[in-house]
C-alpha cells in the first residue's frame, strides 16, 4: 500500500532565502580586545523577528566576548553585556551600530580605568 507523503508547503519548511552581506569586519582595539560586526540582509525575516537583517556585533576582551549584540531564530532581537542577557529593541541598522558601540564604550570605561 502506498501512503501519499505531504508536500513541502503543507509541512511547512522554509526555503533557504539568500543573504546579502552588509558588514563583516573586525575592529582592533588596544593588544587584547577587538570588535567583530556582521551583518546581512536577508529575504525575510528571523522569527521573532519582524525586520529582514540577520546580525552579530561582538565586543571581545582578553579572548572573552564582553558585548554581543545578536538575534536567533526563537530568541529574536536580544544583547549581553558581561553575563546578563536583555531583550533589544532594534529600529535601524544605523540604530543598531550606534548601541552596540554605546554599550561597548562604556563596558571599556567602566573595566579598563587604569
Amino acid at each position: 500500500m502506498l501512503v501519499r507523503l505531504p508536500t513541502v508547503e503543507s509541512i511547512g519548511i522554509i526555503r533557504a532565502m539568500k543573504a546579502k552581506e552588509l558588514i563583516r569586519r573586525r575592529i582592533p582595539i588596544g593588544d587584547n580586545a577587538f570588535a567583530e560586526m556582521a551583518l546581512w540582509q536577508l529575504g525575510g525575516p528571523v522569527p521573532p523577528c519582524d525586520h529582514h537583517y540577520k546580525y552579530r556585533l561582538a565586543l571581545v576582551f582578553g579572548g572573552r566576548c564582553v558585548v554581543r549584540y545578536d538575534n536567533e531564530r526563537g530568541k529574536g532581537d536580544h544583547r549581553h553585556i558581561g553575563e546578563s542577557e536583555m531583550p533589544y529593541e532594534f529600529r535601524t541598522v544605523d540604530d543598531l551600530v550606534a548601541d552596540f558601540f554605546h554599550d561597548a564604550r562604556r563596558w571599556i570605561d567602566e573595566h579598563c580605568n587604569d
